[in-house]
């Protein structure tokens, strides 16, 4: 970070426009990892809560579902409210709502109110997450150093997601699962006070209108919940169940709907101009179909360690620290490449070394060790990963004016959304098929994880397929 606030490629522009600019990075990467640690820290605490809550096994389904659905519904309308009441302010109410929740969820004492409190967890979420990373995109002009800043916010929010299990674990066995939750209430609140006091605020003249699209809201928020929810009961259900069909289809409905509106308004919520800007539609399209085999990472390794290997949840946190250590140098490396390596050329070998280790990957079985079966392929696609995910984050919010720099960062959050939880009932889906087909125990499990990561690398190697789509950068360090 140091670099990053030292460096005479855009730091002092931003310093001018009021506010120290290593506010500015902590307060967005902060916010960022606090939001995708909730998304697995849950996982592991699901047993204990079971216990403690007497809660049956659709409840827990929906202590995970709540905070998804509503996290992947209200991206778009949390991005392009920073664009229009300030990203600051957005930033510091998204918390606010993320930490009171965390702390109802943490005082729950019955089963529908730790549910509220995940919903409304994901409603803050989907109001901080646009925001960090649009803060930085306003705070830092295009160029090394706004890559230096992204690079450190994708290594903090996917540390975040690594960090998830060890976490969740520690807390579960040592505390209560109860501090699964509370542990962001002084976190949230330390950073709500630094914000307040210190994050300049930002907003355009454009943006100082404050109109909001209602309908567009509405419409978008019901087509992107209902599609999160149908791809998320597709895995217990089947994609031709009437349950999976329609929520799908309603979605799909809702988000045509939307599209129709925004073509009328005179304020769109959100400008389909954006979309004609290539970096924005290609970046989102790759990520989509890339986040989909980005999710073998984290949930079938966790599957394999503990149901396999018969590793515990702190010894599977620990397994993966490694992983999460090789995202975070690939993403501090992705500037420096870029300097080197034009940015579609530096895509693609990104692309080609999680790809490859995804396959590698593949070859896991029941007798795999932690050196040869999940350091080596592991410390490939984790560097690989981590490039990539440096990459479209910043292609994803290239040549948009400030005004919609939110508006790009939901969108490129809800791809990700999306695109995780289609790879996560698809992925499951492969998986359980071919573990029914070999047979059962270690043997068979181990087979169906290995099938979900080749299929995974498959998956990655399609994203590429649409690399030559976005644009040619105007230098190399860009």
């Amino acid at each position: 970070m140091s670099q990053l606030l030292s460096g005479k490629d855009g730091a002092q522009e931003a310093r001018g426009r009021g506010g120290p600019t290593w506010v500015a990075v902590l307060a967005a990467c902060v916010g960022q990892f606090v939001v995708v640690l909730d998304v697995s820290v849950i996982n592991v605490a699901l047993p204990s809560i079971r216990t403690g809550l007497d809660i049956g096994e659709t409840g827990l389904q929906w202590v995970v579902n709540a905070y998804v659905i509503t996290f992947a519904g209200f991206l778009l309308l949390g991005g392009r409210a920073s664009d229009l009441f300030g990203r600051k302010a957005v930033f510091v109410f998204g918390l606010g709502v993320f930490t009171a929740a965390s702390l109802l969820g943490g005082l729950a004492q019955a089963p529908w109110m730790l549910i509220v409190a995940r919903a409304l967890q994901g409603i803050g979420a989907a109001v901080l997450s646009p925001a960090t990373l649009a803060i930085l995109t306003t705070t830092f002009p295009e160029g090394p150093a706004r890559v230096k800043a992204v690079a450190i916010w994708t290594a903090v929010g996917t540390g975040g997601g690594a960090a998830g299990g060890l976490i969740g674990g520690l807390l579960t066995d040592y505390l209560s699962w109860r501090w699964v939750l509370l542990i962001n209430v002084p976190l949230g609140m330390i950073v709500i006070v630094a914000a307040v006091a210190w994050l300049a605020e930002s907003r355009t003249g454009q943006a100082r209108q404050r109109r909001l699209d209602l309908p567009g809201a509405v419409l978008v928020t019901l087509g992107v919940g209902s599609l999160a929810y149908g791809i998320s009961q597709s895995e217990g259900h089947g994609w031709g169940s009437a349950r999976t069909l329609v929520f799908l289809i309603a979605g799909a409905v809702a988000l045509a709907a939307f599209v129709a509106v925004e073509q009328r308004t005179h304020e769109p919520l959100m400008p389909l101009g954006v979309f004609r800007v290539r970096s924005v539609s290609a970046a989102n399209a790759i990520t989509i179909v890339s986040g989909m085999g980005f999710y073998a990472m984290w949930y079938f390794l966790s599957l394999y360690m503990q149901n396999v290997l018969k590793y515990s949840a702190v010894q599977t946190g620990l397994a993966l620290l490694p992983h999460t250590a090789t995202i975070i140098l690939s993403a501090q490396f992705a500037p420096r490449l870029m300097r080197w390596i034009k940015g579609r050329t530096l895509l693609v070998i990104a692309g080609l070394l999680t790809a490859a280790g995804f396959i590698w990957q593949g070859g896991m079985d029941a007798d795999g060790s932690f050196l040869v079966t999940l350091l080596g392929p592991g410390i490939v696609f984790s560097f690989g990963a981590g490039l990539m995910m440096t990459l479209l984050a910043v292609s994803a919010t290239t040549g948009v004016e400030l005004s919609e720099s939110g508006l790009v960062a939901g969108l490129a959050n809800t791809s990700r959304t999306m695109g995780g939880a289609l790879g996560l009932s698809v992925l499951a889906s492969v998986a359980a098929r071919r573990t029914a087909d070999v047979g059962s125990g270690a043997h068979a499990l181990a087979s169906g994880y290995g099938r979900a990561f080749v299929v995974s690398g498959a998956i990655i190697l399609v994203s590429m397929l649409m690399i030559p789509f976005l644009p040619k950068p105007q230098t190399s360090a860009e």
